[in-house]
C-alpha cells in the first residue's frame, strides 16, 4: 500500500503522543531502497516502511488497546507494547524495523503518529503511558 507520507523538501510533520515534541516523517530511496526516515532535532532514524502495514494488521487481529512503550534500543521493551512487537523476531520481518544500528528503538515514540495521521490508527495522548489501537 502506498502511503502519502512527503518528501525531503516537504515532510509531514508530526507530534510524539504526549504533544511535547515535533518531529518530521519522509519517504525517501536510498541505495534502490525505500525508507521512512524520521528526524527528531538533529537526529534521523530510519524505519522500514512496512511496518505501516504489518503494524495496523497486528493491531486489527488484537482487537484493543495497546500500550506504546517507547524506548531506545539499548533499553529492554516492555513485553505486550508495540515498541516489543517492533523489534520481535515473532514480528512478519522477523526483528527490527528500525533501520539504524544504534537508533533502531523509539518506534512505538514516532510510528504510532504516523498511523494516526494516515487514518489507520487511533492514540491516547497523554504524558505517559498512550496507547494505540487501529482503525
Amino acid at each position: 500500500m502506498t502511503y502519502k507520507i512527503g518528501t525531503k523538501e516537504k515532510p509531514m510533520v508530526l507530534k510524539t503522543p504526549p504533544g511535547t515534541s515535533t518531529y518530521t516523517m519522509h519517504l525517501e530511496k536510498k541505495d534502490g531502497k525505500e525508507l521512512l526516515v524520521c528526524t527528531v532535532g538533529k537526529t534521523v532514524l530510519h524505519y522500514d516502511p512496512r511496518c505501516l502495514s504489518d503494524l495496523h494488521g497486528m493491531l486489527r487481529r488484537h482487537k484493543d488497546w495497546m500500550e506504546l512503550g517507547s524506548a531506545d534500543e539499548q533499553k529492554p521493551a516492555k513485553e505486550g507494547t508495540v515498541e516489543a512487537w517492533g523489534r520481535s523476531p515473532k514480528n512478519p520481518i522477523g526483528g527490527w524495523y528500525g533501520l539504524k544500528k544504534g537508533l533502531r528503538g523509539r518506534f512505538g515514540m514516532y510510528i504510532p503518529p504516523l498511523m494516526e495521521a494516515l487514518g489507520l490508527a487511533e492514540l491516547t495522548h497523554e504524558a505517559k503511558g498512550n496507547r494505540m489501537r487501529a482503525k
